[in-house]
């Protein structure tokens, strides 16, 4: 039995993943359940109705939790039939033969987990184009999120599931804790699926979110700080410079440091790299201040 475990906050794009995902499910070999864990208040009644044959799971967070997508993803795991668990985002398009090559990783190949590949519909020189590249030219991943993951539930009950005390960043520590278990993330880049980031002010708050759950995770995750300047090394340099821009009253020069940053970054989109990190950067020194 594969489960395909969707979580969803008031995204109408879910009826069209659910549609994709229902047609590629019927081509599978093996038995497929389809489960959507809803915290929409039954604002996306509608699309429950458009599928019947789902599992849909209506999901009312724990007092005091602002941001429930932790809980969401345990609580449709463990609701789960299935011993392969595949995730897909709200909003998210499969293309091609998405379900059965990260089928196929597990149930074929004897994988545990297995990571596939988000592109934008229409594919440019992005700073997601970057990821893209990373996933592409390996076999293996250090980490991966949960809008194209697939992975066996003894994996799952190893862990204990998603560490629900991050709003944000449970998928990152998810993947660094199956690594720390002795389980290996197989990318299959042929396993894509389309996701739509957004507006650029979108993707800014994304990127200020995503920058303070990486000192949320280094928090927990205090082995890996050594490790920082050669694995992670925009977490310590945006910081470093949005501290010193007072200097800038004194050394007028010192905003050209981005130009270092900005030339490597010439073929991803500079406006767009440099704002995503100085974002990220602005999240992990917010973290840090909260401490």
């Amino acid at each position: 039995m594969i489960s395909v475990v969707v979580i969803s906050k008031d995204e109408p794009d879910l009826d069209e993943t659910l549609a994709a995902v229902e047609a590629q499910a019927a081509e599978l070999a093996q038995a497929c359940e389809l489960i959507v864990v809803d915290a929409s208040e039954g604002r996306l009644e509608w699309v429950r109705r458009r599928h019947p044959a789902v599992r849909w799971l209506d999901y009312g967070p724990p007092p005091g939790v602002r941001v429930s997508i932790p809980h969401q993803r345990n609580h449709g795991v463990r609701a789960a039939a299935g011993e392969v668990i595949v995730f897909i985002d709200a909003g998210c398009r499969p293309t091609g033969d998405w379900l059965a090559r990260m089928v196929a990783a597990i149930a074929d190949h004897g994988e545990e987990v297995a990571a596939g590949l988000a592109v934008a519909p229409e594919q440019t020189h992005t700073h997601y184009q970057l990821e893209v590249e990373r996933v592409r030219g390996s076999q293996y991943l250090e980490e991966a999120p949960t809008l194209n993951l697939a992975f066996t539930r003894a994996a799952f009950d190893a862990l204990g599931g998603f560490d629900e005390g991050f709003e944000y960043g449970s998928d990152i520590d998810f993947s660094w804790r199956l690594i720390d278990h002795g389980y290996r993330i197989r990318s299959v880049p042929e396993a894509v699926v389309e996701h739509d980031w957004g507006s650029a002010r979108r993707q800014l708050r994304r990127a200020y979110l995503y920058g303070r759950a990486r000192a949320r995770l280094y928090k927990k995750h205090t082995k890996r700080r050594s490790r920082i300047w050669r694995d992670d090394p925009v977490v310590l340099v945006y910081p470093a410079f949005l501290l010193g821009l007072p200097l800038t009253a004194v050394y007028p020069l010192y905003p050209l440091l981005l130009l270092i940053p900005a030339w490597r970054a010439r073929r991803y989109g500079v406006a767009g790299v440099l704002a995503d990190h100085l974002a990220y950067g602005a999240g992990v020194l917010s973290a840090l201040v909260a401490r």
